[in-house]
């Protein structure tokens, strides 16, 4: 792994690769599309800023290739989690759930209304910051 890696956070088009990869492997058009409804559409990964970052996370060692298979005469490449990666997706969105929790309570001491976080069971949050360097919490487009 990269010096420095593990103590950034990740930005949020890798948190949502990271994220869309642990329910299994998963080709990059598929990949594009879970980042763009996990998101809510405010992600829409291009094809370079999706493989570079997918580049970066093999690299360091967060995903690799699960297999690769030709359909319609074009290789199609299937990407998974590794076990580092789903233990820093973890990670990821402990310390994002931390972050927005104490935003929320310093609102409320506030005097301001915050709503509660969702839980897991009622779909989480898409918190999380893509490339592997600092956070990104804004919307941009990736």
């Amino acid at each position: 792994m990269f010096a420095g890696m593990a103590s950034q956070g990740l930005q949020e088009p890798a948190f949502l690769i990271l994220s869309a990869l642990a329910q299994g492997p998963m080709h990059g058009y598929g990949i594009v599309k879970d980042v763009e409804a996990s998101s809510g559409g405010r992600i829409a990964l291009r094809t370079g800023t999706l493989y570079g970052a997918i580049d970066r996370l093999v690299v360091a060692g967060l995903v690799e290739v699960d297999r690769e298979e030709v359909v319609d005469s074009r290789l199609r490449r299937y990407y998974r989690l590794t076990p580092e990666g789903g233990a820093r997706l973890a990670a990821e969105a402990e310390r994002a759930q931390t972050q927005a929790q104490r935003a929320l309570e310093r609102l409320r001491m506030r005097g301001q209304a915050a709503p509660a976080l969702p839980t897991a069971s009622s779909g989480g949050t898409r918190l999380g910051g893509a490339g592997l360097g600092g956070a990104n919490l804004g919307g941009a487009t990736a």
